[in-house]
Order: C-alpha cells, then structure tokens, then sequence
C-alpha cells in the first residue's frame, strides 16, 4: 500500500522516550526487524479461552482470577469516587495526571508492563489527533497511560455498566456510528478538543481485531485534523507474552466476550502492551496530507510497518 505521494518510509524505533516527563518509564526490549516474520502465538492463548487447562491449574487461576477481580472491582470504585468528589474541583492539568496515574494503575493490577517505544523522528506534540489500530478495551488504557487523551468512541459504550459512565465523565466524544449530521456535530467536538491542547484520540478501523492484521482505516474523522492544522499522530497498539511473543489474550474482536477477555487475561502473570509512538503527519494546505484520505492511508501504511504487517 502507498502511504504517502513518496511512498511511506520504515520508521526506526528507540526503546527510551525522549519527550521529558510526558512518557513512563520503559523496558529496553530490543526492536524486531519490522518486516520479520511474527513469531509463533503462546499456546495459553486457546487454553484460557476453551479452559482446556489441568483441573489443579484451574483451580489456582480461578483464585488467582477472583483476586484480581476483587482488586479491580476496588478500583473502579475508586475512579467512581475520585470523579464525584475530586474531578469537578480539579484544574484540567491535574484531571489529566489522575486519568493518566488511574490507567496506570489499572493496567498493573492486570498484569500487564507499558513498554512505549518512540519511532526515530517521533516527538508527541503538545495535542493533535492520535490515530491507533484497535485490538481491545485495554487499548484506551494504553492510551491513557502514555498520554491523557479524549476519546472518541461509539456512542453504545455510554450504555456499558461503570465503564459508559467512566467514558462520559471523563471527556469521551460520543459517535453515533451511520450518522452524517452526527458526524459533523463530533468533528466540531474534536477541534473544540484539540483547541484546549488536549490530545483527542480515535480507532479509525471502528471495530477491533485480534491485532494480527489492520483493517482499512475510515478518513471521516480525521477532517478536523486537516481543518485545523493539527498534526496527526500514528500510534501501534500490540500484546505481547513476558518472553516478547505476541499474545492474543487481550484481543477482544470476533466472538470474544468481554469476561471471555478478561479471564484470558487474568491467567497472565505478565503481559506487556506496547505502544509505538510513529512520526506525526503534518496537515494544512501546505502539507502532502492535505487531505483526510491520504491522512488515513499514510497512517494505516506507518502503522502496518510498525506492526511487521505486509502493507495492502
């Protein structure tokens, strides 16, 4: 796939961030060749989903499992609390930090290292539009725990017990997916966003797959990035085993159900959810990506390279 009026070059990745005090720390995991071929799947993976594991293995995840559900249930209680009676006082830069310590926090709780990478190149500007493959709920974590961002999802996850009303209390853009007119309202949303210097972060697959390969991405909401000359930031999402083979314990796509997901999860003792932070896309009348299609298609080229995908 051409993804860009040149042809989209491999970006190389640097395992330490270079951006002070905006990313967390990270293991020095050495870079595969982008193009290699991905290593084989961890057998756990059709274990955990058929429960296929010996009867006294089960036995101590199913403790394992309640344990960690107990803790999570726990946290969310406190992210419940902390938006009732510490978010409505708190200056936006301190809303920030809470959201971007809580995924943090979550994500430790479930086991899982954020290992951010930057590309060669790469800086995470000030705001602009994150655009990211989309392979689970925990992908928004992952987000939010590398920078605090305001996403935009579809409107039936307002609808979710606790999460939907996590979503709507902390600066989610609602999408009601089919709607033209609707559209236009949440791009208004997004530049609105992006304006304050907040990133604004979006899936532009709409629908998640088990991280093995992209769909094509949908230009729509990109067109705020355009209109406004805010840069468009390419971001790869993947799963990885604690021996550095992808996992597909998170991927929630296809049948999968969320508790399906979770438990997968929870027999982990470790995952680790990479996040390859890639060149931003300049925009503007100036720019080779003056418009939201070649915007998409360069994204999705940038994004399939990062991920070892053969493009399109």
């Amino acid at each position: 796939m051409n993804g860009s009026p040149g042809g989209a070059s491999t970006p190389r990745l640097a395992a330490v961030p270079v951006v002070p005090n905006a990313l967390p720390s990270t293991f020095a995991f050495a870079s595969p060749p982008l193009n290699a071929p991905a290593p084989p799947l961890h057998p756990a993976d059709s274990a955990a989903r058929s429960g296929t594991q010996p009867s006294g293995l089960r036995a101590t995840l199913r403790v394992v499992r309640l344990f960690r559900l107990i803790r999570l249930a726990l946290h969310l209680l406190q992210g419940v609390l902390t938006l009732l009676i510490v978010y409505p006082w708190s200056l936006p830069r301190r809303r920030r930090a809470l959201k971007q310590r809580w995924a943090k926090q979550l994500l430790a709780m479930l086991g899982f290292v954020l290992d951010v990478r930057l590309a060669e190149g790469a800086v995470l500007p000030p705001s602009g539009l994150i655009v990211a493959n989309h392979v689970s709920w925990i992908d928004i974590y992952a987000l939010n725990a590398t920078t605090p961002v305001a996403f935009v999802s579809k409107a039936e996850v307002r609808q979710w017990p606790v999460i939907g009303w996590l979503a709507a209390h902390t600066d989610t853009i609602f999408l009601r997916r089919g709607s033209r007119g609707h559209a236009k309202v949440v791009n208004g949303e997004i530049d609105a966003t992006m304006s304050t210097g907040t990133h604004v972060a979006l899936f532009p697959e709409g629908t998640t797959t088990d991280g093995t390969h992209l769909l094509h991405f949908h230009g729509a909401l990109l067109q705020p990035a355009v209109e406004s000359g805010q840069p468009v930031i390419p971001v790869a999402i993947s799963y990885h085993e604690a021996d550095g083979r992808p996992s597909l314990a998170p991927a929630y796509a296809g049948d999968t159900t969320m508790g399906q997901c979770l438990a997968a999860i929870l027999t982990r003792r470790t995952l680790i959810a990479r996040v390859q932070i890639l060149p931003p896309l300049s925009t503007g009348a100036d720019s080779p990506y003056a418009d939201r299609r070649t915007l998409a298609r360069t994204a999705h080229a940038q994004i399939a390279a990062a991920l070892g995908f053969t493009p399109d």
